[in-house]
């Protein structure tokens, strides 16, 4: 592809973009960006326009002409071979990703998003950050921005308190997309939403309690680790739902907790188990699968029966169907969140004008032996 000389009109770019297809058969985006001499956003545009006309193919991390087009041979060969015309992996632009763990609940959003990037034309550079160290989430985006070169961003940040919403406010300002993913935020005097995609987290703690009701239970108690950004959404859920269907809620003890590991959550599950068990809660949504296979372990050791005395759903199913006995669980729809937040991220980058989007992904109920019938 010949190098642009001076700066076109968007009809000159791509009647040029088109003569050298015709003459190469494929093109890759970064190529078409540096040969023109615009940002990848800017060619991308010209694709969308090119590609709606019927006059090009997208393809992964480039454009071809249309099958039946006068291309030349070398690129049909690779047309029948079944592989895509884009350049390999290291050569498409990079969108940044910063998760708050590597371990335990993202791995399945990291596969979706990375599963999506092809066929966004671009590759995922990740780093891992924390639930709540807001100065790493900041130094780790800027790392990316100044390293990696990143053209787009998809984020986990911590969005509560003062310093939280500083940070947000410095993500939504910079100068490339981001999308926040299970996490939402405002930003500004008119609190202006940020594109995001995340799991309707009210929805399933009401799949979970409405469950358990139709099991017989009239009492459905609540605990949920203190430490998790989406344990006042759930929490939400699970007493509007309760209201709703009328069920006791008068005296129905709460326990938002320590962390799990924390040397405090003995004491406190203990006095969780002795609150549940004085005032009839036969049942409990516990929010997460860590804290409740933490939970049954301590009833097995009191002898509380599960879910004899006390049925369980948990919240996450990242490992609650290994426990013993296995737990029902509400099952956020992980890899579409990191799928829907790729896709999110690369129709931004197509359209920068386009309406800011807000996704909510509605979880599953897996239903297993931890929330039998009463009685």
């Amino acid at each position: 592809m010949t190098l642009s000389e001076s700066p076109l009109l968007p009809d000159q770019r791509r009647e040029r973009l088109l003569a050298d297809l015709r003459a190469h058969g494929t093109l890759r985006v970064s190529e078409i960006a540096r040969a023109l001499g615009v940002t990848t956003v800017t060619v991308r545009r010209d694709i969308a326009q090119l590609a709606d006309e019927g006059v090009i193919e997208r393809v992964h991390g480039g454009i071809r002409l249309p099958r039946g087009a006068d291309a030349p041979p070398a690129a049909v060969a690779v047309e029948d071979q079944g592989r895509p015309a884009a350049a390999d992996e290291a050569d498409r632009p990079a969108v940044g990703m910063v998760v708050p763990s590597l371990d335990y609940y993202w791995p399945e959003i990291v596969r979706g998003a990375r599963d999506a990037a092809p066929d966004a034309g671009v590759r995922i550079v990740l780093r891992g950050s924390s639930y709540d160290d807001i100065a790493d989430v900041r130094r780790q985006t800027t790392w990316l921005m100044e390293n990696a070169g990143v053209q787009g961003l998809l984020i986990a940040p911590p969005t509560v308190g003062d310093e939280a919403a500083a940070l947000v406010a410095w993500l939504a300002g910079l100068d490339i997309p981001v999308v926040f993913v299970e996490r939402t935020a405002t930003v500004g005097p008119y609190l202006e939403h940020v594109e995001s995609v995340s799991t309707d987290h009210a929805f399933g703690a009401s799949l979970a309690v409405r469950h358990l009701a139709a099991q017989g239970h009239r009492r459905v108690g609540f605990l949920a680790s203190a430490s998790s950004p989406h344990t006042p959404a759930v929490r939400r859920g699970w007493r509007q739902t309760a209201e709703d269907i009328g069920l006791d809620l008068a005296g129905t003890p709460e326990l938002i907790s320590p962390d799990h590991r924390d040397p405090r959550w003995g004491d406190e599950i203990d006095r969780g188990i002795d609150a549940w068990t004085a005032t009839g809660t036969t049942a409990l949504l516990a929010h997460s699968d860590r804290e409740a296979i933490s939970l049954v372990a301590r009833c097995e050791e009191r002898g509380v029966r599960v879910p004899g005395d006390l049925a369980v759903v948990a919240f996450d199913d990242e490992v609650a169907g290994l426990a013993n006995p296995a737990l029902s669980a509400i099952r956020p729809a992980k890899y579409p969140i990191g799928q829907t937040a790729m896709q999110l991220l690369s129709q931004r980058l197509l359209d920068p004008d386009r309406p800011v989007h807000r996704v909510l992904v509605s979880p599953q109920l897996i239903v297993r032996d931890s929330s039998g019938a009463r009685g």
